[in-house]
Parts: structure tokens; sequence; C-alpha cells
């Protein structure tokens, strides 16, 4: 089993020392650009007067000048690639270390009217999402946030191998990252999307030999005017009819261009991903079938999206002046690229949204796969269909540090409800979130914080966390309310696992007594499992009239007049609470 923490670190060390490497080919490569440009005009300008050999020369040393250009762009490629890879393991070694602050929180995906991911702070600072996300684009940790928080059950053995197996290839993992970091894109994919899903030719079938033709002609007045056959006035005219020719469409392509620039980024960027796709070997049926959606046709979906790429890239360059104007006017440029974009919007439309979704899911996989190899000590749940929802030993909340995190065993049965009783701050709403978010981790096939972790697949619906809302003129009570509702009309067709804290909050103590005892008294005839957190010991006495109703607890100790927990749930009632304690400790009271 490989060591994350040393995994990362050899990493580190590897691309530190590339860096260096890197940086003294880019320096040298820099010296002998200057040292070949500056020798091949010395010798050329002292043999200026032999002809063949100048010439020779001049085309020598400007054929090496090319080569070190472009061989300094490949190493400044590299120079990038491996600052991302030294970025990106740093980033690692700090997670590792509990620092995840400066994660991505996914604030965007907070909802306090989901079923559980507001109750266990599944988006926001420092939460599950923060501390998982390993996301490349903006679908891909959308897919992500989607993946978590919906709910799903279904195929759970397949999500764990491909899991399982991104788990296994580190390197691929972080190069697909880096090579992402690498091309930032500014503009949203669904816009990208729209465009080439509805965009509207303007140059018909008619129009395709029109730039071919013009062109051949253009040369063939260039070369007569060259040899004066022709008077420059002819080419001078032909320069302004073919600017004039353009003009037609004109505010069409402003309009094209302006979307095709923005959407650039967005193919050259996810060429080189979905391209990394294709390349790699993949065995599991999850992984191997979306793979397959890249190279269902002839030519694979990376080559076309470089054609498209490149396509763009030369359109892009009409805003330089120089060949905005001369290309224009001799070559109709624009009319020749608009046409051949337009070809190759008409023949993949379709089929590049279903390569935008594979790539979606693949950035998405690669951070549970990322999660599983940081995690080798967590184990991947066993799936059951006994009496029993989930057998579990030593489990524990992954965000808390495995120094101070106290583990507890956690069994319970199908159709059964637990009420948790405590102290104040002994550890009942983490426990709550525990089982919650390791309910929620195993139906998305990772890892769970635990020794031992058996389970029959269940949803999950929770009511821990309610506000007030001011804007829709409701009440604390009437939200907490209408979470409960929502429950209610769930379990009706589908089992669930239900979690709450505390319910009836905002009502006074003997509404809360009865309604609470009739409202358990519902689920516990429903058909789902849970567990519900209270204070209200009355509650308790439910476990007398149903044997699916169990007592457990969270205990608090006064020792030298300082409160104590051990954050172990135990079999019965708890007779401890400190909220006496604590207001007399504070000087509250």
């Amino acid at each position: 089993m490989q060591n994350p923490s040393d995994f990362y670190h050899k990493q580190l060390v590897f691309f530190q020392d590339k860096e260096q490497k890197l940086k003294t080919k880019i320096r040298l490569i820099g010296i002998g650009r200057l040292l070949v440009f500056l020798f091949g005009a010395g010798l050329t300008y002292l043999f200026f007067k032999q002809t063949i050999l100048s010439f020779s020369l001049a085309i020598l040393f400007i054929g090496l000048f090319i080569y070190l250009i472009f061989e300094y762009n490949k190493f400044q490629k590299q120079y990038k690639k491996t600052i991302e890879l030294i970025s990106l393991n740093q980033w690692e070694i700090e997670i590792g270390q509990g620092n995840f602050s400066r994660c991505d929180s996914g604030e965007e995906f907070i909802s306090p009217d989901h079923p559980f991911s507001y109750d266990l702070d599944l988006f926001g600072k420092n939460s599950f999402f923060a501390y998982l996300n390993r996301t490349a684009t903006q679908s891909g940790k959308n897919r992500l946030a989607q993946a978590l928080s919906s709910n799903d059950i279904s195929n759970i053995k397949e999500k764990q191998e491909s899991i399982i197996e991104l788990c296994q290839k580190p390197e691929w993992r972080q190069d697909f990252i880096a090579t992402a970091k690498l091309a930032e894109t500014g503009t949203d994919e669904k816009s990208v999307l729209n465009w080439i899903k509805n965009h509207r030719a303007f140059l018909n079938q008619k129009y395709r030999f029109l730039p071919i033709a013009f062109s051949a002609i253009s040369l063939v007045i260039i070369a007569l005017v060259h040899f004066s056959i022709l008077p420059f006035s002819l080419l001078t005219l032909w320069f302004f009819l073919g600017l004039g020719i353009t003009m037609i469409w004109v505010k069409k392509i402003q309009s094209f261009g302006g979307h095709a620039g923005k959407a650039y980024s967005t193919i050259a960027q996810y060429e080189q991903l979905i391209k990394s796709i294709e390349e790699e070997s993949f065995e599991t049926i999850l992984l191997k079938t979306k793979q397959t959606e890249l190279l269902k046709q002839d030519v694979k979906a990376s080559k076309k999206l470089l054609e498209f790429s490149r396509l763009l890239d030369k359109f892009d360059q009409r805003n330089n002046l120089f060949i905005g104007i001369l290309g224009n006017a001799l070559f109709l440029r624009d009319i020749l690229l608009v046409y051949k974009i337009e070809l190759w919007l008409n023949d993949n439309k379709n089929e590049v949204e279903k390569w935008f979704e594979t790539l979606s899911f693949f950035d998405a996989q690669i951070s549970l796969g990322n999660f599983a190899f940081n995690h080798p000590q967590y184990t991947f749940p066993k799936l059951i269909s006994n009496r029993f929802c989930i057998d579990s030993t030593q489990i524990g909340h992954p965000l808390i540090n495995f120094q101070k995190r106290v583990e507890n065993d956690f069994k319970i049965s199908t159709e059964e409800f637990f009420i948790i009783t405590g102290a104040n701050m002994a550890g009942k709403s983490t426990f709550l979130r525990t089982i919650g978010l390791s309910i929620l981790m195993a139906n998305c096939g990772l890892p769970v914080c635990a020794k031992k972790f058996e389970y029959h697949p269940i949803a999950l619906i929770s009511s821990m966390r309610t506000n007030d809302s001011l804007s829709k003129e409701e009440s604390y009570f009437f939200s907490e309310l209408k979470r409960l509702k929502l429950i209610v009309d769930e379990i009706k067709n589908k089992t669930y696992f239900i979690i709450l804290d505390e319910i009836l909050k905002g009502t006074n103590s003997q509404d809360k007594a009865l309604g609470s005892r009739k409202f358990l008294s519902r689920l516990a005839n429903s058909g789902s499992t849970g567990l519900i957190a209270t204070h209200d010991l009355s509650l308790c006495n439910l476990s007398e009239s149903a044997e699916n109703i169990q007592n457990y607890y969270f205990d608090a100790e006064i020792i030298d007049d300082e409160l104590h927990f051990d954050y172990q749930m135990k079999s019965g009632i708890c007779q401890n609470m400190n909220a006496s304690f604590l207001l007399k400790k504070m000087e509250i009271v």
C-alpha cells in the first residue's frame, strides 16, 4: 500500500529537480538563440558579396534559429506544467496536514432545502466538498457536486471499482489536473455548447469555391504584376474588390468571431484533457464504457477537437491588422475560415455535448480516486442484505484530525431507530454527521473512515439545522414543520436513513414533547431507519412500547470542577446534563 505522504514528497522533490533542469535548458537555449542570430548575421554580412554562400548561410542559420524557437517553446510548456505539478504536490501535502482552507469550497452548491447536504456541511468553507474536490473544469466540479448530493444508491460496486482503479493511477491523475491548470478558460462551458449546437450557418454551399477561386486569381495577378505584364493599379483594384466582398458579411463575421474567440480557450483545453483520457488504459466497466464514448467514430474525439481548435485559432488571428486586411483583400480569408468552421459545426455539433459530458465524468471521478489514494487506511464498504442496515467498527468523521478523532462502533438494524440523548457538547451532533456522511460516501463508492463498514445501500434524509426566512416571512417553527413534512412525504414511497437533531425546537416544551412522540412513532412504523438526538428524556419512554426503538447516549463527567467528555456512544439514557454547570462556570448565573 503506497503511503500518500511519501508519494507527494517524492513527487515534489522530483519536479523541483526537473524545474531546475528545465530552467537551465531554457536559459541555454535563449543564449544559443541569441548567438545563432548574431553569428548568422555576421557571417552573412561577411560573405555578402558571395551570393550563393551568403544565401546558404542565411538559410542555415534561419533554420537553426527557428528550430531553437520551437525547442524554447517546448521546454517552456514543460516548465509551466512542472510548476503546476510542484504546486499540486505542495497542495496535497498541506491538505494532508489538515490545512484545506484555500480549497474551492463549493459555496454555490449550498442549499438549505436539500434533503441532507446543508445539515452535513457538505458544501462551504472547510466542508467535505472542499476537502475532496480536485476538479479542473467547471462541468467536472458541477458533476462532483451532483454525485455527492444525488442520493443515488445504484451501481455502488461499479462505482467502487472505478474509484479503486483511479486510486492506483496517481501520476495520471496529477498529469490530467496539471494539464487542465495550464489553460484557464474564461467562458462558461454551457455558453460554448449553446453556440455550437444552435449556430445557424450563413455561408451556404454555393460560396464554398469562392475563396479558393479568388485566391488563385490573386496569385496570378500578383505574378503578372511582378513581371510587369499587368499594371499595379489592377492589383490595387482587385485588393479593394476583395475587401468589398468580405464587407458583405462583415456584421455576421464579427458576431461569429466573438463566439469563436470565446470558445477557443475552452476547446483547446478540453482537447488536451480528452486526449489524455483516450490514451489511458482502463479496465473497470464504468471507466471503459465512458472512455468508449470518445472512440465511437473512425476519428478520435481529441483529433476532431484539435482540428476545431486550430480553425478557431486561425480565425482569431484576424485581429492582427496585417493578416486581417491582407488576408481578406487577396484571399477572402474570413469567408474561407467561417465556411470551414461552419462545416465542422454541422458535422460534429451533436457529438460535442457527449464528449464534454464524458470529460466532466472523468474530472469528477479523479477527485474520488484521489480521495481513496489519500486515505489507504479507510475501508471500502461491503454491501449486505441481512437484517442490519449498518454494521461498523471504529467509525469516525473524516474531517476531524486522526490524532483528535474519537471513533465508535455502530450497528443498527433495518427499520430500527436510535434515540440519542446526552449532555451539551458531548458529541451527539458530530456523531449524527459522522453516520450521515459515511452513508453519503458509501453511496458514492468512496471508502469510509472506519475499520469495518457493512451496510445495505439506503438513501439519506435529515433535519438538523433549520433556519427561519425573513424573505419568505416564515418563522423558525414553520420552516421546521415544512422540513418534517418533506420527510413524511418522502417516506411514503421510499425507505430512508433518517437523521434528526432536536426536532420541534421552535415551540414550547409541552407541545414539543407531545408532537415529538407522535412524529417519532410515525417514523418507527414507516419502514425507514434512523437516528434522533434529543435533550427531551421523555422521548426515551418510546422504547418501552416499540421494539424497534433503542436508547443510546453520550455522557459528560465533572472532574476537579472541569467538564470531561469521552465522546463514546453508550447504551441507555443520559443522566448527566451540564447546562447548569456551564452557566455557573462561565459566571452567567
